[in-house]
């Protein structure tokens, strides 16, 4: 796991402390939630890419032949800037909502609920 944990912080490299931050959550994360990351080749983490004036790209993998989603968690770089508590709170949201599909969890139904929810339960509330 720790080969395609690397990968994934790649894109922060020259974004520090973006790149611990990013590699702290992954390994915080249960396993069962790291196994579903990494046996998905969908599933993919990326710096934001927008530039004033001309705008946003992003690439990501299109849905495997009977998904519905693809999962690529985009994080933007100022999170390296943010207080530490709240830039693992954004980084575990996002990730709960890839590992979520965007979708309830348990009797929560609303998305952004569910994803402060789950993020809680792995150790990263909202400050």
């Amino acid at each position: 796991m720790l080969q395609k944990f690397t990968e994934y912080v790649e894109p922060f490299r020259g974004c520090s402390p973006l790149d611990v931050r990013v590699m702290d959550v992954l390994q915080a994360l249960p396993q069962n939630v790291q196994i579903d990351f990494t046996a998905d080749d969908t599933f993919r983490v990326t710096l934001e890419d927008f530039v004033p004036g001309r705008g946003w790209r992003m690439f990501m993998n299109l849905p495997e032949h009977g998904s519905a989603v693809s999962r690529c968690v985009v994080l933007r770089s100022k999170l390296a800037d943010a207080p530490e508590a709240f830039s693992l709170y954004i980084i575990a949201h996002e990730f709960a909502h890839a590992y979520l599909r965007n979708g309830g969890w348990d009797a929560i139904s609303d998305p952004e609920d569910a994803a402060d929810a789950l993020a809680a339960s792995w150790g990263f509330p909202r400050p």
